[in-house]
């Protein structure tokens, strides 16, 4: 199969391009700079320059292949509204090419928008109209695909997708810790976060491109929810720092955005996901990497 990758040089893309060529597929991926145009080119990846923002360059993509996985998203949180919009619009661009040819599109959410405190599982109908879950309300635009004889589904990604290059939440925390010389939970740290690698992750996204059901939402959890307090544990034994304790009201003066993350209980099943596509998380756990260095080395 010939796959077009959006966010192919991303730290999930180029792990999904990996195994994707692994596979046997061949792949074009979208690349912005002279880079990113040349580590695909290093791989055998056919490239093709733009932005995911740009429809013309989209609709070329998908049009010249025979399956599309969608992992463009701009992580700038300070206008995370619009880059949910944005990557609406793509989504909708490439439907838009692949309408009636039950080819496939392996699109992007997060397990953040599901009910909070209790073990969600991939049957759980997402609050869309609830103004937090703007990026989760892009399921909507994949369903309606699936309709449209588009054999579009859903990858639904936890908060810490883990392993080597890793500069998002983890490494914030970590960037965290060692800023204020420990490593910090809130309140007993009861909360939970799911948790995969990231090499998991893009045999998920290859399975589900060869195997996903239209209309279907799958789970990217290798882990149905480590607590913050083991999160904080690990990272403090990585980087030679105590865990402590801290209320909402404290961590929240230190980086607001973040205590709103740190605080959420989101434990989330993939075993509908595993049963159905024949997935099982091979790589280190989320504590096993912070313990090995993977973030202290940053």
């Amino acid at each position: 199969m010939h796959v077009f990758v959006t966010g192919a040089t991303g730290f999930i893309g180029r792990a999904v391009v990996n195994e994707l060529i692994t596979a046997g597929h061949t792949v074009t991926g979208l690349a912005r700079s002279d880079e990113a145009a040349a580590a695909l080119t290093a791989k055998g990846v056919r490239v093709l320059r733009g932005s995911f923002r740009d429809p013309e360059i989209i609709k070329q993509g998908a049009s010249e292949a025979d399956g599309v996985i969608n992992l463009a998203f701009d992580h700038d949180f300070s206008k995370y509204a619009q880059n949910c919009l944005d990557e609406k619009k793509t989504i909708e661009t490439i439907g838009l090419v692949l309408e009636g040819t039950n080819k496939p599109l392996v699109t992007t959410s997060g397990t953040l928008g599901l009910t909070k405190g209790k073990v969600s599982t991939e049957d759980e109908v997402i609050d869309y109209e609830d103004p937090m879950n703007i990026r989760a309300q892009n399921e909507k635009v994949v369903s309606d695909l699936a309709e449209q004889n588009v054999r579009a589904c859903v990858i639904r990604l936890p908060p810490t997708v883990h392993g080597d290059e890793d500069h998002a939440f983890m490494d914030r925390l970590v960037s965290l810790a060692r800023s204020q010389g420990n490593a910090i939970y809130i309140n007993a740290g009861l909360n939970r976060w799911p948790a995969v690698h990231r090499l998991d992750a893009a045999r998920l996204y290859r399975l589900a491109l060869e195997r996903g059901v239209a209309g279907s939402m799958y789970h990217a959890v290798g882990e149905e929810g480590v607590a913050m307090k083991d999160i904080a544990e690990a990272i403090g034994h990585s980087l030679g720092l105590p865990a402590v304790s801290k209320t909402l009201e404290e961590l929240g003066s230190l980086d607001s955005f973040m205590s709103f993350v740190m605080s959420m209980d989101n434990p989330t099943s993939s075993k509908k996901t595993q049963e159905a596509l024949g997935w099982e998380p091979l790589n280190r756990k989320l504590s096993d990497d912070i313990k090995a260095g993977v973030y202290a080395q940053k």
